[in-house]
């Protein structure tokens, strides 16, 4: 079995880099800071689907994902969460969360329509984030 992204989260992401396990992908909404790790397993759908090995992985990845937003963007907030009602495929959301953001202090899902990245914005996030992921 060959593992494919899923099609709903290839058209609301930009690709950051690639981890020993997950696929790090930032949302195309720049209302918040946030990336998604899809851990590059095919038919995986929970965690606890997961090879042990790879659970283990997953969260030390996550932990990397979640510095990253961190040193970067000096958010009030790191939410984590792994819902996966809309999409099937296991992925894991890192959202930084700010006091001033559009949702806060609630989650961010329907709280505020999505805002698209400004090109130069975006590849400026991009390029921190993959130098971020590379330090």
């Amino acid at each position: 079995m060959v593992f494919d992204l899923d099609p709903r989260l290839a058209a609301d992401t930009e690709d950051v880099c690639r981890l020993a396990l997950c696929r790090v992908l930032l949302s195309r909404d720049a209302n918040y800071p946030w990336l998604i790790l899809v851990p590059e397993r095919p038919g995986i759908r929970e965690i606890r689907e997961l090879e042990p090995a790879d659970r283990a992985s997953l969260m030390d990845e996550i932990v990397r994902a979640t510095d990253v937003l961190e040193r970067l963007y000096s958010p009030h907030k790191l939410n984590v969460a792994a819902l996966g009602n809309s999409v099937a495929q296991l992925h894991v959301h890192a959202i930084a969360r700010f006091t001033e953001d559009a949702a806060w202090p609630k989650p961010i899902w329907g709280a505020a329509p999505p805002t698209v990245y400004p090109p130069e914005t975006l590849e400026r996030r991009l390029a921190e984030l993959r130098d971020a992921f590379a330090a």
